[in-house]
């Protein structure tokens, strides 16, 4: 759908590839030809940046490759935070995923040297460090999506979905401390976990839940690409190893 026009309107805005999590059959087909091949030449898991490449190429943007700030992947003036999690059975419905969403240092940010002292406070604190990268993000880009890539041990079967990337507001949740020493959000009006922030490290994890309209694929286990077989394709020859 079009934005609606207004008389007052200023906002940064662009021509989106797709409405949000309506992925077209044609990029689902790019991303899992790519997959297909990655899996030929012998990778055995997909990582967060590779996964990066592979959505980038399936739509036609740019993979940023930066390790600060949430926009990983652009298009326009749009930009995606790209997540990929591992699960026993991806294609579970409404199954709550954890997406590690980068650190946020209270002591850095804010002084706060002790978190445990106050969690209410270091939480807050915590929020508004994701809040003001969101901030960030959103000067340049608009809209900011996350893409959640849920992937199978064996890496032929997926679940693909988006969210609008948004700040939280800080009130909404109470923090908790668990036995392990981390510091959980949980939202007052559900009563559900929706934050984890590890005091060692600084890392913080958002808990969401896998849509009903989430696009589930699989691919084809492919043979691996032989050696020698390739190289012969590729006419290499001993003197492409220069010794110094």
């Amino acid at each position: 759908m079009e934005h609606p026009k207004l008389r007052d309107s200023k906002r940064l805005i662009t021509h989106e590839p797709y409405p949000i999590n309506e992925i077209p059959e044609e990029i689902i087909k790019k991303i899992g030809k790519k997959l297909v091949y990655l899996l030929c030449v012998g990778y055995k898991d997909l990582p967060g940046d590779e996964w990066g490449n592979v959505f980038a190429e399936a739509i036609g943007g740019t993979h940023l490759q930066s390790p600060v700030g949430i926009a990983d992947v652009t298009f326009n003036k749009m930009a995606w935070s790209m997540k990929t999690v591992k699960a026993k059975n991806p294609h579970r419905s409404n199954a709550s995923i954890r997406l590690i969403s980068g650190r946020c240092s209270p002591d850095y940010s804010y002084g706060i040297n002790n978190p445990h002292e106050n969690i209410e406070a270091t939480g807050r604190a915590v929020l508004n460090i994701w809040n003001e990268r969101v901030n960030i993000a959103q000067d340049y880009y608009n809209p900011l999506r996350t893409s959640i890539l849920v992937r199978s041990e064996d890496l032929l079967t997926y679940t693909l979905f988006e969210e609008e990337n948004h700040r939280f507001v800080a009130s909404s949740y109470r923090w908790e401390e668990n036995k392990n020493g981390n510091l959980i959000g949980v939202e007052i009006e559900t009563n559900e976990p929706k934050f984890t922030w590890q005091p060692h490290g600084s890392q913080f994890t958002i808990h969401t839940h896998v849509p009903t309209n989430a696009v589930k694929f699989r691919i084809k286990q492919p043979p691996k690409l032989d050696i020698e077989e390739t190289l012969k394709q590729i006419h290499f020859s001993d003197d492409w190893v220069q010794i110094l």
